[in-house]
C-alpha cells in the first residue's frame, strides 16, 4: 500500500483529479478562490447550484429578476444553520463568487436593488480576511436595515471594522461622524442582547461614552455601570473621569442615589455629592447617604438634625459598644494578655526591672487594644492620680495621657470628662498629652459645640511652651481631618509663615493643615507652605521636621491627579533637597490609589539612581527623595489588584539591589500597601526582613507586620511577633517596636481596620491616607522620631481607624438583626446573567465583622438594603413584595 504525503490538499476545479504526489505548502494564487472539493451531499450540492444560479441571474439584463433573486439569497443565508466552528454553508458556497458580485454591484445604477445587494456583500465580506473593511463599506452604502438583522456575529465583526476605521481617521484627522452614527445604532443592539461590555468598549473607542446614558435601561444599568467603573483603573485622564460621570448619570437616571453618591465620592466632586444629597427625596435613603458621607468624612449642608447626626458619626460609639457587647468583648485587656510572655522562648533572668521604655510600649498597646471601648485597667481607674502616667518618663507621660483619647475614642461627652482633669496638670508633658487626647477623641466624629476647637485654639499662643503648642496643633489636625474648616486655616497659617518660630512648630502646623484640608488643593495654604520653604534657611530645612512640612503640602493634593502641576512647577524653584522630596510626595499623593502605571514607573526610575552622598560630609539628605518614591509605588498601586501584585514584586527587587535608604523604606511601603490585609506571602517576606542586619530595616519590618495585621488578631502574625520578642529581648528599641506591633495586631480587640479602602474596596479615604502616611513618615527617621521623643506620632493612625463591622438598622435607626451571608468577594465584572458575588460563605446574624476581602449580602428578600454595599451602617426597609416561605 502506498503512503500518501499530502500536506495541504489543493482545491481543484470540479471533477478534476487531486494532485497528491507533491506536497504543496501554499496553493497557487489562481486556485485560491476555486471551489472547495468536498464530497457534497445531494442537499448541499442542490444548495450550491441554487446559489450559483441566483448569482447568474444578477448578471442578466432583466431587472425584474434581481429583487426575487436577492430575497431568496437573503432567506437562504438567514435560515442556514452552522456550528460554532464552521461557516454557514450559503456563505461558504458564495465566497468564490464574491468578486463577481462586487462587479455586478458596481455596474448597477443606484436603486433599491443595489442597496439590497450591498447588504448581502456586507455579510459576505465577513468571510474575507482582508484589510479592505468591506463589511463596513457595504453596510454604509446598503439599505440601512436593522443592525441586528444578520445576527450577533455580523454585528461584532462590524464593530471591529468600525474601530479600525476610526483609528485610521483619527491619525489623519478626518471626520468620523458617520462612524459614530453607526456605533450609536450598534450600542443599543449590544445592550439589548446582554453584551454590555461590547457596547461600552465600542463607545469608549470612539470617545462617545456620554451617549451611552440614553440607551441604558433598567435591566442593563447594573452591569453597564459595574463595567464602566471597573474600567477606570485602566484609563488615562480625562477618559477615567468621563466614564465615572457616565456611570453617575446612568445611576441618577434610574434614581439610584446611593450608587451615584459612591461614584461622586470617587470623582472627588463635592458639588456633585451635594446635588445628589439635595435631590434625594426619600427620607430613609437620605439617612443612608448621610451615613455613607459620614464614613468618608465629607460634610454637606443640611438643616435636619437627624441627618446631621448621621453625617457627624454621632451613632458610631453607641453602635460600636453594642457590637462589643454582642461579641462579648467588653472585658478590658491588659498588655500582658496581648504579649503572652509565658509563651515567649527566652531565658528568664529573674524579675524584669520596671523599665520606662517597656511601660511606654504597654501604654501604646493598652491604647490600641482597648481603643473605643471606654474601659481599661491602666488609665481609666478609680485612682484620682492615675499612677500609670507616672510610671512613664517625661515625653512618655505625654503619650500616656494622650492614650485617654484613644480609649474614649468617638465618645466625645464622656471623653471630655475623663481628659479634663489632666488639662490642669502642673506637668507640661501631662497637659500636652491631654490636649492631644482631646484631638484624638474627636477624630472621625463632629460635635456641634466644637470642644476641641475651643480648648486647643487657646493653647496656640506664644505664652505656651513649644511642647504644649505642638500637641495642640497635632490635636487640631486629628480632630478636624478632612473637614476643611476655614477657622483652622486662620489659626494655623500664621504659625507656618512666622520665620521666628522653630521648624518643629511650623512643620507640625503645615502637617495639620494638610490633614484638615486633605485633597482640597487649597491655594492659600499651598502658597504659604511654598513661601515658607523658600524663606527658611538651609539649616532649618535640613531638620528632620522638614519632612512634615513637605507632607503637609502633599496631603493638600491627595487624589487630585494632574491638578498638582502648578505646585510641582513651583517646587522646582527650591534649590534645597527638600524641594525634590516635596515634589515626590506631592506627586504620589496626587495619584494615590489611581493605579497609574506611568507614575509607578516614574517612581521606580527615581529608585534606579545611585547617589553618591559622601561628597557632602557623609550626609544622606540628597537621596531621601528615593525613600518617598518607594512609598509612592505602594500608595499609587493601592486598591488595584494587579498593580499591587506588581508593586510587591518590585519591592523584592529593590530589597535585593537598592541602596540602604531604599531598603529601609521597603517594609513600610509593604505595610502601607497591605494595611489590615494579612497576605501569607507578604508575612513570610516581612518575617525575613525583621531579622535583617540593618537595624532600621528590621525595625520597619516589625512595624509593617503590625500594620498588615492591624485589627485582625491574625494568629500567624501573633506567633511571629512572640518569636521576635524573644529574639530581641536584649534590644530595648526593637522590643519596643515589637510590642507596638502586637498592640496594632489586636487593635480594638480585633474589631478595627486601618485600611484606607472602603465600600467594597472601591473608595479611597483621603483622611485615612493622611493618617497612614504621617505614621509611616515618622518611621523614615525612626531613631529621632518614634524611638526619640515624638512617639506620639503613632496616634496619627487614629484617622484611619474604623470598625470593620456591618450593622443593620431599621427606619428608626435602631439595630435590626437580620441573617446575612458573608464570604470571599468574587469579581463579576462582564459576566453574563446573575453570577454569585461571594463564595465560600457562612450565614450569620448582624452585627458581623468583615475582613478585607469579604463581602456580605442579605440571606432573604424580607428587607431591602438602602445601599448596594453592605458595610458599616446599612439601613433596611421592609420589602412589600416579600412572602414568607411558610405562607407560600
Amino acid at each position: 500500500m502506498v503512503k500518501k504525503e499530502v500536506v495541504i490538499p489543493v482545491p481543484a476545479a470540479d471533477n478534476a483529479p487531486m494532485e497528491e504526489d507533491k506536497p504543496l505548502k501554499k496553493p497557487p494564487k489562481e486556485l485560491k478562490d476555486a471551489p472547495i472539493q468536498d464530497e457534497l451531499s445531494e442537499e448541499d450540492q442542490e444548495l450550491k447550484s441554487q446559489l450559483e444560479m441566483l448569482v447568474e441571474r444578477l448578471k442578466e439584463s432583466d431587472t425584474k429578476l434581481y429583487s426575487p433573486s436577492l430575497e431568496t439569497m437573503k432567506t437562504l443565508i438567514l435560515t442556514s444553520t452552522s456550528s460554532m466552528t464552521s461557516v454557514p454553508k450559503p456563505l461558504k458556497f458564495l465566497r468564490p463568487l464574491y468578486s463577481d458580485m462586487e462587479t455586478v454591484h458596481d455596474s448597477w445604477p443606484d436603486s433599491t436593488d443595489k442597496k439590497f445587494l450591498a447588504d448581502i456583500l456586507s455579510i459576505l465580506a465577513m468571510t474575507y480576511d482582508n484589510e479592505k473593511l468591506d463589511t463596513l463599506k457595504y453596510r454604509q452604502i446598503g439599505s440601512g436595515n436593522a443592525i441586528g438583522s444578520w445576527g450577533h456575529e455580523y454585528v461584532k465583526h462590524l464593530t471591529t471594522e468600525i474601530g479600525l476605521e476610526y483609528s485610521k481617521r483619527q491619525e489623519k484627522d478626518e471626520n468620523s461622524d458617520d462612524l459614530v452614527a453607526l456605533a450609536l445604532e450598534v450600542a443599543p443592539f449590544f445592550l439589548s442582547h446582554n453584551a454590555e461590555a461590547d457596547a461600552v468598549d465600542l463607545l469608549l473607542q470612539l470617545d462617545n461614552i456620554p451617549k451611552l446614558v440614553d440607551f441604558v435601561d433598567i435591566n442593563a444599568y447594573k452591569r453597564v455601570c459595574l463595567y464602566l467603573t471597573s474600567c477606570v483603573n485602566y484609563l488615562e485622564s480625562p477618559d477615567d473621569q468621563i466614564c465615572l460621570r457616565a456611570a453617575h448619570d446612568i445611576y441618577l437616571k434610574h434614581n439610584k442615589y446611593a450608587e451615584a453618591t459612591l461614584v461622586a465620592i470617587r470623582m472627588n466632586d463635592k458639588e456633585m455629592v451635594q446635588s445628589i444629597f439635595d435631590g434625594c427625596e426619600d427620607p430613609l435613603l437620605k439617612k443612608q447617604l448621610a451615613f455613607m458621607l459620614g464614613r468618608q468624612q465629607i460634610t454637606v449642608e443640611t438643616e435636619d438634625e437627624e441627618l446631621q447626626d448621621c453625617l457627624n458619626n454621632t451613632h458610631l460609639t453607641t453602635n460600636f459598644l453594642q457590637l462589643a457587647r454582642e461579641l462579648d468583648l467588653m472585658e478590658p485587656k491588659t498588655p500582658e494578655d496581648i504579649y503572652k510572655t509565658h509563651l515567649e522562648h527566652k531565658r528568664s533572668t529573674g524579675v524584669q526591672p520596671d523599665s520606662a521604655r517597656q511601660n511606654l510600649a504597654s501604654t501604646f498597646v493598652n491604647a490600641f487594644v482597648n481603643a473605643g471601648f471606654c474601659a481599661d485597667k491602666l488609665m481609666l481607674t478609680d485612682d484620682p492620680e492615675v499612677t500609670w502616667i507616672y510610671k512613664n518618663k517625661e515625653h512618655g507621660m505625654l503619650s500616656a495621657s494622650a492614650s485617654l483619647g484613644m480609649l474614649m475614642l468617638w465618645d466625645v461627652e464622656m471623653g471630655l470628662a475623663q481628659i479634663d482633669r489632666f488639662l490642669w496638670s502642673q506637668d507640661d508633658n501631662i497637659r500636652a498629652g491631654a490636649l492631644l487626647a482631646l484631638g484624638i477623641v474627636n477624630s472621625g466624629v463632629r460635635n456641634s459645640s466644637d470642644p476641641a476647637l475651643a480648648v486647643l485654639s487657646e493653647n496656640l499662643d506664644d505664652s505656651k511652651t513649644v511642647l504644649t503648642r505642638v500637641a495642640a496643633i497635632q490635636g487640631l489636625g486629628l480632630a478636624y481631618a478632612g473637614s476643611a474648616r476655614e477657622e483652622l486655616s486662620e489659626l494655623l497659617l500664621p504659625i507656618v509663615s512666622n520665620p521666628d518660630l522653630t521648624m518643629e512648630l511650623a512643620s507640625f502646623a503645615a502637617l495639620s493643615l494638610g490633614m484638615v484640608f486633605v485633597g482640597t488643593c487649597d491655594g492659600d495654604i499651598s502658597s504659604t507652605i511654598l513661601q515658607t520653604m523658600l524663606e527658611r534657611t538651609d539649616g532649618q530645612l535640613s531638620e528632620t521636621f522638614g519632612r512634615f512640612m513637605a507632607l503637609g503640602l502633599a496631603l493638600l493634593h491627595v487624589g487630585v491627579r494632574d491638578q498638582c502641576e502648578v505646585t510641582l512647577e513651583t517646587l522646582r524653584a527650591i534649590e534645597h533637597p527638600i524641594g525634590k522630596r516635596a515634589a515626590v510626595l506631592v506627586e504620589i499623593c496626587a495619584y494615590a490609589g489611581s493605579g497609574d502605571v506611568l507614575r509607578v514607573q516614574r517612581m521606580l526610575h527615581f529608585c534606579n539612581d545611585h547617589i553618591d552622598t559622601s561628597s557632602k560630609d557623609g550626609s544622606s539628605e540628597d537621596d531621601e527623595f528615593q525613600a518617598y518614591a518607594v512609598l509612592g509605588i505602594a500608595l499609587i498601586a493601592l486598591g488595584e489588584d494587579i498593580g499591587s501584585e506588581m508593586a510587591l514584586r518590585s519591592f523584592t527587587h529593590l530589597m535585593h539591589y537598592g541602596e540602604p535608604v531604599i531598603r529601609r523604606v521597603v517594609p513600610l511601603a509593604i505595610g502601607l500597601l497591605c494595611a489590615s490585609n494579612p497576605v501569607l506571602t507578604v508575612l513570610d517576606t516581612l518575617g525575613k526582613y525583621s531579622h535583617d542586619n540593618d537595624v532600621e530595616v528590621a525595625v520597619n519590618a516589625i512595624f509593617a507586620m503590625g500594620m498588615i495585621g492591624a485589627g485582625t488578631n491574625n494568629a500567624r502574625i501573633a506567633q511571629m511577633l512572640r518569636h521576635l520578642a524573644s529574639y530581641y529581648h536584649k534590644d530595648a528599641n526593637c522590643l519596643f517596636i515589637v510590642r507596638i506591633a502586637q498592640g496594632l495586631l489586636h487593635m480594638g480587640k480585633g474589631t478595627l481596620t486601618i485600611n484606607p479602602l472602603n465600600s467594597d474596596r472601591q473608595i479611597l479615604s483621603p483622611v485615612a491616607v493622611a493618617g497612614l502616611l504621617t505614621t509611616v513618615m515618622a518611621f523614615t527617621d525612626v531613631k529621632t522620631l518614634v524611638l526619640g521623643r515624638h512617639h506620639s506620632l503613632l496616634y496619627s493612625l487614629v484617622t484611619a481607624m474604623y470598625p470593620r463591622f456591618l450593622i443593620t438598622l431599621n427606619e428608626k435607626l435602631e439595630p435590626e438583626p437580620v441573617a446575612v451571608r458573608v464570604g470571599q468577594a468574587v469579581d463579576v465584572v462582564g459576566q453574563a446573567g446573575r453570577p454569585k458575588t461571594i463564595t465560600g460563605f457562612q450565614t450569620h446574624s448582624t452585627p458581623v465583622l468583615l475582613a478585607y476581602s469579604e463581602r456580605a449580602e442579605l440571606s432573604t428578600e424580607e428587607y431591602l438594603a438602602q445601599t448596594p454595599v453592605l458595610e458599616g451602617f446599612v439601613l433596611l426597609k421592609k420589602n412589600p413584595d416579600y412572602v414568607e416561605e411558610s405562607k407560600v
